[in-house]
C-alpha cells in the first residue's frame, strides 16, 4: 500500500474473510499481532491471527499482506499452515489490548481502550498502531457511558514497556534500529543465556537475517535452541544458499529432519544447493534471482527490481529465460542490466535488451573463478546455468566476499569501532 494509506480500527478487522492473490479464500482474521516498544513509541504490527477453514490459528507476517481495504484482506503466495504461538514479546491486539484500563498522559484520567487503529508508514511495508480510541468513566458494566475520544498512542500511558529491567523483551527493543549484521554483532557478545533468549523473541524474518551475518557457532547455538517447527520457519526466511550452509554444519539426522517440517519448494532449493561443493559457482549461488520472460517488459523488470526485501546485489540485474520461471528455468537467453532498464522506454521487451555476450558461470566453477569473473567485469552477480542451458541460480558479491574474508571477520575493528551506523 502506498503512502497515505488510510487508518484502519482492528475492531473492522475482525473475522474479515483472507484471501490469496487468485482470490481463494484461505480463512478470515482471528487477531493481530503487535510487539510493543520502550517509552510511548507505537507498537510495530508484526501480522494477523487467521482461523483457517480447518479452524486452526495460524500467523501471516504484515509483509505478506498486500491489502487491507473493503472487508477483506489479500496475502501473497502461499500461507505457512503451522499452528500460530505467541512468543513472549508479541501482544494480542484485539485479545490483549481492547477493554484494558490506560491512563491519559495530560490528566492522569483513568480510560478504557475500545479500539485502535493501524497505518501502514509512508514508502515502507512496516505497520503500526498510532490511534487509540478510549472511553471516559469507569470500566466494566457501566463503561458504556462516557465520552469516547481518539487520541495519540504516545498520549495514553499503560501499553508499553517500562524502560527499567532486563527481560529479553526490553533489550529487544533497545536493539530494534540496528542493522541485521550490527544486531548480530550486539548478540554475539551477549551471554549465551541471553543471546538465545533475544533471538527466541525476534519475529522469523528478523531472526533470519540476523542468522545470516552470524559466525557459524553462533548460528548453530540459537537454531539448536528453537523449537524444531520455529527452526524450520526461520530456514525457509533464510535465502537458500545461507540456510544450506548452516544445514550442511547440522548432524545429518538433525538436517534431514528439519527440511523435512519445511516447506516442500524451499527444501528443494536448500538440496540442491548442499549438492554442489561449498565453494563453488553452485554452492555459493541463490536460488531466487530475478526471472523474467522474453515477453516482460521493461516496465514489467522495474517492478520486479524495486521489491524491498531484494539485495542490491541482486536487484542489479534480471535474467530472461524461457519457462518455467522458477530456478532451475528454461533456457537461458541472456542478462539484463538495471542501468539499461532505465535508458528504454516501459514498453520495450526485455528480450530485445539482453547482454549474452558473456558466457555465464557453470555450477561446478571453483571460488578463484569466481572471484576473477565479478572482478574482470565489474559485475556484482553473474548467472549460473548448467549444461542443458538452465539457470540454476545467481552468485552475488556479498556471497563470494563472505568466503574470502577471514573467519572471524565479524570481530575486527569495523565492528568494534561501531563503523558503519550510519542512517
Amino acid at each position: 500500500m502506498a503512502a497515505g494509506a488510510p487508518r484502519i480500527f482492528v475492531s473492522h478487522l475482525a473475522g474479515v474473510p483472507v484471501f490469496d492473490p487468485v482470490g481463494d479464500q484461505v480463512g478470515r482474521v482471528s487477531d493481530l499481532v503487535a510487539m510493543l516498544r520502550v517509552g510511548r513509541r507505537p507498537p510495530r504490527l508484526l501480522g494477523m491471527v487467521v482461523e483457517v477453514l480447518s479452524r486452526r490459528r495460524v500467523f501471516v507476517p504484515m509483509t505478506r499482506i498486500t491489502g487491507v481495504a473493503s472487508g477483506q484482506v489479500i496475502t501473497t503466495g502461499v500461507v505457512n499452515m503451522r499452528r500460530f504461538e505467541r512468543r513472549p514479546t508479541e501482544r494480542l491486539v484485539l485479545g490483549e489490548l481492547l477493554d484494558r484500563r490506560v491512563t491519559l498522559v495530560e490528566t492522569g484520567e483513568e480510560v478504557t481502550v475500545l479500539d485502535v487503529a493501524i497505518q501502514q508508514l509512508p514508502a515502507r511495508r512496516d505497520w503500526e498502531i498510532d490511534k487509540v480510541f478510549v472511553r471516559r468513566g469507569k470500566g466494566g458494566a457501566l463503561r458504556r457511558k462516557g465520552e469516547t475520544l481518539t487520541v495519540e498512542w504516545s498520549a495514553v500511558t499503560g501499553f508499553s514497556l517500562e524502560e527499567h529491567g532486563q527481560g529479553a523483551e526490553n533489550l529487544l527493543a533497545t536493539f530494534e534500529k540496528l542493522r541485521p549484521a550490527d544486531l548480530a554483532n550486539a548478540l554475539h557478545h551477549l551471554s549465551p543465556k541471553r543471546r538465545v533468549e533475544v533471538a527466541a523473541a525476534l519475529d522469523d524474518d528478523r531472526l533470519a537475517d540476523v542468522l545470516e551475518e552470524l559466525p557459524e557457532d553462533d548460528q548453530i547455538e540459537i537454531l539448536g535452541k528453537l523449537k524444531e517447527e520455529r527452526a524450520a520457519d526461520v530456514l525457509e526466511a533464510m535465502d537458500p544458499d545461507d540456510a544450506a550452509d548452516l544445514l550442511s554444519e547440522l548432524p545429518e539426522e538433525d538436517k534431514e529432519r528439519l527440511l523435512t517440517l519445511m516447506q516442500p519448494d524451499e527444501a528443494a532449493d536448500v538440496r540442491r544447493l548442499m549438492a554442489y561443493e561449498e565453494r563453488t559457482a553452485g554452492g555459493l549461488m541463490t536460488t531466487e534471482p530475478i526471472v523474467l520472460r522474453p515477453d516482460a517488459t521493461v516496465a514489467d523488470a522495474l517492478a520486479r527490481v524495486r521489491q524491498q526485501d531484494l539485495s542490491p546485489a541482486l536487484a542489479a540485474q534480471v535474467y530472461v529465460c524461457r519457462p518455467p520461471d522458477e530456478t532451475p528455468t528454461g533456457k537461458y537467453l541472456g542478462t539484463v542490466h538495471f542501468q539499461r532498464l532505465l535508458r528504454d522506454p516501459p514498453f520495450t521487451l526485455v528480450s530485445s535488451l539482453v547482454d549474452s555476450d558473456l558466457s555465464p558461470l557453470g555450477p561446478d566453477t571453483p571460488l578463484p573463478a569466481v572471484t576473477s569473473y565479478l572482478a574482470a567485469y565489474n559485475m556484482v552477480a553473474a548467472p549460473v546455468v548448467d549444461e542443458s542451458g538452465s539457470l540454476l541460480g545467481a552468485v552475488t558479491v556479498d556471497d563470494v566476499l563472505d568466503h574470502l574474508l577471514p573467519d572471524d571477520w565479524r570481530e575486527t575493528e569495523f565492528h568494534e569501532e561501531g563503523a558503519g551506523h550510519g542512517g
